[in-house]
């Protein structure tokens, strides 16, 4: 699983100036190959069809009152129709973007009003929650709307009157701290993004790319829709249900495929359970689908390193990435061949990185959003006046350039002894040491010792009861387990072990599934004094 010795030589498609240009660039190229297909193919549209397709999709929102410039909702899982009409909207010079679809009406009609859309396009299964969040000035249409319309429709016209700096999407933060803020991707920022990652990482065009990540989350949108689809002309299948993703993998043998940690997390806890672990590299590749599997990613959050050397120690190394809504997804990736486990590895080219007086991670190039969508306040805020944009991430970066990340900046533990520590790495640590915790939240700002919040996991520990004792001395084993690659200071002295499911969009996790800190320390603020009593 390494990059050919010959490099493969840049898809035509990054040639254009604009997304726009480069999907019909790559439809051109690859007629008859599939561009889309659903898992049981009920779904399949080839490049040909597609542009057929796109045509007639742009003259029903065109028909609807879709221009340039117009913001478009969508609030569907991931299907082959998604692909259909974001670009149909994209090649009309609109600007489609993608709602949470875990979010509370509360939630959607503040980012709808807040991205200005007067259509929304929606699953019948959210039809409910949009209509209740749209409001009078918001029209909800449903995917049956948009089936005929016409193939013969002048889309070209729209399309060529496009330029780079025009808005290609919004992607909304997940809101960790308060109200998700839009951040405005144009098409030179995701075109620049497509050329750093084939500079970095060099791949052949036509293969095949299995979407499982939410639409609205820059990672999917970026390598299912902009790269897989636009531009290499790979064969994409959407995977509506998260949970059967790797049953897909299997079937489909992607030529790529990345996740977020949790995802290769609980691979590995499988694969150690079921003893499929001990099965020899190749034939382990091949049970489960990996075997043609050019790259492999992860990014959005730490990686334990025992994860990382798993998986390659049986022939599936994989890149550790890092990046932002903020800077059109990837900002430093590893290279094939070139990985140092525990780093976020080397910028793209045309990234400038620097480490603030305080530690904190600054970028500065290409890649940096046009700035947040009605909130000028906070663009200045996150994008000096010298460009650079405030990552809020704490880092260094080594003397090869590799970049390692601490900590998010406001996130640090500092206990009562003055004592510095990441939680998201001990939390890391604990969901990889076993296969029963599936979220972990640490506490010990300003306290005398770190103690957790666990949640169990509801596919690995479906049907244990938290509070048997039998349960909690299997847990007890993983936190120990943890703490044995912990220094002393970084050790859970206590735990607990709570009933309630976190789930994305709740109390505790936001869409993407990062910590909800604050509101966590207040609706557990009982259980942790608890802890310390």
């Amino acid at each position: 699983m390494t990059l050919s010795e010959t490099v493969p030589a840049p898809p035509q498609a990054l040639n254009a100036a604009t997304m726009c240009e480069a999907l019909m660039t790559t439809a051109a190229r690859r007629p008859d190959q599939v561009a889309l297909r659903s898992p049981d193919d009920a779904f399949s549209l080839t490049f040909a069809q597609l542009e057929r397709r796109l045509a007639a999709t742009a003259s029903l929102l065109h028909d609807l009152g879709l221009r340039k410039g117009d913001a478009l909702g969508l609030m569907l899982v991931n299907r082959p129709e998604f692909h259909v009409v974001d670009a149909a909207a994209m090649l009309l010079g609109a600007t489609p973007f993608s709602l949470y679809n875990t979010s509370p009406a509360e939630q959607i009609a503040f980012v709808m009003g807040d991205a200005g859309n007067r259509l929304v396009v929606c699953e019948p299964c959210f039809d409910e929650v949009v209509r209740e969040a749209a409001g009078d000035g918001v029209r909800v249409v449903g995917l049956d709307e948009l089936g005929g319309g016409d193939e013969d429709f002048d889309l070209e016209r729209h399309w060529r009157a496009v330029a780079p700096e025009d808005l290609l999407t919004l992607i909304y933060t997940s809101g960790t701290t308060g109200p998700p803020k839009g951040v405005e991707l144009t098409h030179a920022n995701m075109l620049a993004e497509l050329r750093g990652m084939h500079a970095a990482v060099p791949l052949e065009s036509g293969g095949r790319w299995v979407s499982f990540l939410p639409s609205a989350h820059v990672a999917d949108r970026w390598g299912s829709h902009y790269s897989a689809l636009m531009t290499y002309g790979h064969t994409v299948t959407p995977v509506a249900d998260p949970t059967q993703v790797f049953a897909v993998v299997a079937q489909v043998r992607p030529t790529l495929f990345g996740g977020v940690p949790r995802v290769w997390e609980k691979l590995k806890a499988a694969l150690e359970s079921s003893g499929a672990a001990a099965l020899p590299p190749e034939q382990l590749k091949a049970r489960l689908g990996l075997d043609e599997a050019r790259w492999l990613g992860v990014g959005a959050a730490p990686m334990p390193v025992d994860v990382l050397e798993f998986f390659a120690a049986r022939g599936m190394p994989i890149c550790e990435v890092w990046g932002m809504s903020e800077t059109s997804c990837i900002v430093t990736t590893n290279r094939p061949g070139a990985t140092r486990f525990g780093s976020v590895g080397q910028p793209l080219d045309g990234m400038e990185l620097w480490i603030a007086d305080d530690g904190e991670l600054l970028v500065r190039g290409p890649l940096v959003m046009a700035g947040y969508r009605n909130r000028p306040d906070l663009t200045a805020t996150a994008v000096d006046a010298d460009g650079w944009l405030h990552t809020g991430d704490v880092a260094r970066i080594d003397d090869d350039g590799y970049v390692w990340i601490v900590d998010r900046k406001k996130e640090l533990i500092i206990n009562a002894a003055g004592k510095n520590m990441s939680p998201a790495n001990i939390e890391a640590r604990l969901k990889a040491s076993g296969p029963l915790v599936g979220q972990a939240c640490v506490v010990g700002d300003r306290r005398p010792y770190n103690v957790a919040l666990l949640v169990l996991d509801p596919d690995t520990a479906a049907g244990l009861d938290p509070a048997d004792p039998s349960v909690v001395a299997r847990v007890q084993d993983e936190v120990d387990a943890a703490n044995a690659h912990l220094s002393r200071v970084e050790q859970i002295k206590r735990f607990s072990v709570l009933s309630a499911e976190w789930v994305p969009g709740g109390d505790e996790l936001t869409p993407t599934m990062k910590l909800k800190r604050r509101p966590i320390a207040e609706k557990y603020a009982d259980e942790i004094d608890a802890l310390y009593a």
